[in-house]
């Protein structure tokens, strides 16, 4: 069994999204795998400052939400982040979050996978290219740690637009894989 922790960073409630984050963690519980769900809907998570006061700590000196949720990465062995694209980038919350991830860097993290799930307006297959990237930059910094999948769901604006859409059924089974 392995901890999986999926963080949606939609601001919308019943998002593209995270319907794709909600069929990952049905099929990671069908695996029979310990999962957690979190929203950053209605999180505080603020900007990081630079002052790398985490190196040397372990933990950030701005005490919102972004805390808890490190401590949740810190011991998860699987990282899902679903995100909706916008300008063919990962939203300013998820990357915000990342940003503010640097009391994992000196820790011993446990997570090994990273899937990425998304969802946009435009269904060309390179939309989610660059927003992937940017995760993979996240990424290099953890020596353990590796890209391991991903489900992009295209061609959806509205909330809930498209619930039998394809992707919904290939993120299930990206979690039963995990």
């Amino acid at each position: 069994m392995k901890k999986v922790l999926i963080i949606s960073a939609s601001p919308r409630k019943n998002s593209n999204s995270e319907s794709l984050a909600l069929s990952f963690a049905e099929g990671a519980k069908e695996a029979g795998n310990e999962v957690e769900f979190i929203s950053l809907r209605g999180k505080t998570v603020n900007f990081c400052r630079g002052c790398f006061s985490c190196q040397k700590t372990g933990r950030c000196v701005i005490r919102d939400d972004a805390d808890e949720i490190c401590q949740k990465m810190l011991n998860a062995n699987i990282l899902v982040f679903a995100t909706p694209i916008y300008y063919y980038e990962m939203s300013g919350q998820l990357k915000t979050l990342l940003d503010r991830m640097n009391p994992l860097y000196p820790s011993d993290y446990a997570f090994t996978d990273v899937y990425f799930l998304s969802s946009a307006t435009d269904e060309e297959e390179r939309t989610p290219a660059r927003a992937i990237n940017g995760l993979g930059g996240w990424i290099e910094c953890f020596e353990r740690a590796k890209f391991s999948g991903s489900v992009f769901m295209g061609g959806v604006t509205e909330a809930g637009e498209k619930p039998d859409h394809p992707a919904i059924g290939e993120a299930r089974e990206l979690g039963r894989n995990c």
